[in-house]
């Protein structure tokens, strides 16, 4: 009589945060298929993730690191507080060295490119669930590049402070001065202090270059949808 409640209370129960409802409507098709896992929850926002895991017992929380009010890397940051038990994968297109590295020093247990989503993510929750890591071939080859060259890969966007990189995304997407300080509870002198320091680290003297530069590192999507 106990079996079915028992089955249920032993699925790995895990929270999809990404801000793109198609790829989570796909890693939910992914997770449902497999007998022990429950999907408890979606988000689509930073600051959403973060209160669901402070409500909701997670054991695995799947994360993109682009979100739309700021980025993956806070959320991974503050988890650790939030709700230390629940064992992170990265789900997210970048590739690169300095995300992998930056990923795993925040706290991320696994680390999946989303175009190999369907054929690892099952493998990945269950090796983090059994207290180890899980990094797909190509996040290993990027973790073993940083090792080799010593972190001196490391990007201008890797560099820049979380409050630099959510002002960086603001003033991308076209939001006024009083908008960013509005939308991030600070002063509108602190927000042109920001994008000066912004533009003095990056070595990009317009908004059109910071634009670009965002585009192009994926902290906000191009005009025609893509990174």
């Amino acid at each position: 009589m106990n079996a079915p409640s028992d089955e249920k209370a032993a699925r790995t129960r895990v929270l999809l945060a990404d801000d793109h409802s198609l790829v989570r409507a796909g890693v939910r098709r992914v997770i449902e298929a497999v007998p022990h896992l429950e999907c408890v929850g979606e988000t689509g926002s930073g600051a959403e993730t973060l209160r669901f895991l402070r409500a909701t017992s997670v054991d695995v929380l799947i994360l993109d690191l682009n979100m739309p009010d700021g980025d993956g890397f806070s959320v991974l940051r503050e988890a650790s507080t939030v709700a230390p038990d629940t064992r992170i994968v990265v789900l997210t297109m970048h590739a690169q060295p300095e995300y992998v590295t930056r990923a795993v020093r925040e706290g991320a247990n696994g680390y999946l490119l989303k175009d190999l989503a369907v054929q690892d993510l099952v493998a990945a929750i269950d090796s983090v669930m059994a207290g180890g890591s899980f990094f797909s071939e190509r996040a290993q080859k990027a973790l073993a590049d940083s090792v080799r060259t010593g972190g001196a890969s490391e990007s201008a966007l890797a560099r820049l402070t979380g409050r630099e990189r959510e002002v960086l995304a603001a003033v991308a997407r076209g939001l006024t001065t009083k908008e960013i300080a509005a939308g991030q509870n600070i002063s509108t002198r602190t927000v042109e202090s920001h994008r000066a320091n912004l533009m003095r680290k990056l070595d990009l003297h317009s908004v059109a270059l910071l634009t670009q530069f965002a585009i192009r590192e994926g902290l906000i999507e191009g005009p025609d949808g893509a990174p």
